[in-house]
């Protein structure tokens, strides 16, 4: 698997799923160590240069600090460089924010995609969202990543019931090797709502996508919560194309999710 160095010299493993086609660079979200964009890239690689890495602190990437969302630009710049110099972005959840906050620097990237980022937009949802940051750096910082991912899975809407579930699975330790790369995802969120004044410097055409329905893991999210972000962030963006896909879930099935974002990234 081929690796990139970032500007702070972290070391940022991806892997080149097609060479054919336009170069499409996937964009992971919280708690992914790369493996949840991978069939949608698979999908999508019979028409598209498909690219996934890993963000850093994730899978073989290594994890350099001190962070700041600056430097995982940084890291994007550097795969695109690595492969072409240019890129389409799919982004999904809160990699649908770094990628947005990547064209917004000035990344030299040409149609970008999001899936579901969880922007805030009610005043409830925004003020759980700061009490969720504060709290998350204080567990973190005490070395308690079991409590990050619960205080994690309750903001994302998951009952305790749930949050049980979770930790008593095998996926748990994974999921507590991964948990301090939490406060990245935040960090990308930053104060919670679509930040209208960055999102106004992005010219490129920008599909956002939601579900139909919620996940059933996050049933404590308001109603339409995905929606309403979309919406909010699609009103700030100069060319904003919105679309709802025909699939409960925050990860989209990609025979449903794939044909959308080929004929989008397709022009």
């Amino acid at each position: 698997m081929p690796h990139v160095y970032s500007v702070d010299g972290t070391s940022i493993g991806y892997d080149r799923l097609s060479d054919e086609g336009p170069v499409l660079v996937l964009v992971g979200g919280g708690l992914d160590d790369g493996t949840e964009n991978r069939p949608l890239g698979e999908h999508l690689a019979s028409s598209f240069g498909v690219v996934n890495y890993r963000r850093r602190g994730r899978g073989d990437s290594d994890d350099g600090q001190p962070y700041a969302v600056e430097r995982e630009i940084e890291d994007l710049a550097a795969v695109v460089d690595a492969v072409g110099g240019r890129a389409h972005l799919f982004g999904a959840s809160t990699g649908g924010a770094l990628a947005l906050e990547a064209a917004a620097a000035g990344l030299p990237v040409d149609r970008i995609a999001v899936h579901e980022v969880p922007y805030q937009v009610d005043e409830a949802m925004v003020a759980a969202w700061q009490t969720y940051r504060r709290e998350l750096d204080e567990v973190l910082d005490a070395g308690d990543r079991d409590q990050a991912l619960r205080l994690f899975m309750l903001l994302a809407g998951s009952s305790e019931q749930d949050v049980a579930g979770a930790q008593a699975a095998p996926v748990w330790p994974a999921l507590r090797a991964l948990a301090p790369t939490l406060r990245y995802d935040a960090a990308c969120l930053g104060d919670g709502p679509p930040p209208a004044h960055r999102l106004a410097r992005v010219r490129q055409p920008v599909l956002l996508t939601t579900g139909v329905a919620v996940d059933p893991q996050m049933a404590g999210l308001p109603v339409d919560f995905f929606g309403a972000a979309a919406d909010a962030a699609a009103a700030a963006l100069p060319d904003a194309r919105r679309d709802t896909v025909e699939v409960a879930g925050h990860v989209a099935d990609p025979a449903v999710l794939g044909p959308i974002l080929g004929t989008f990234f397709a022009g």
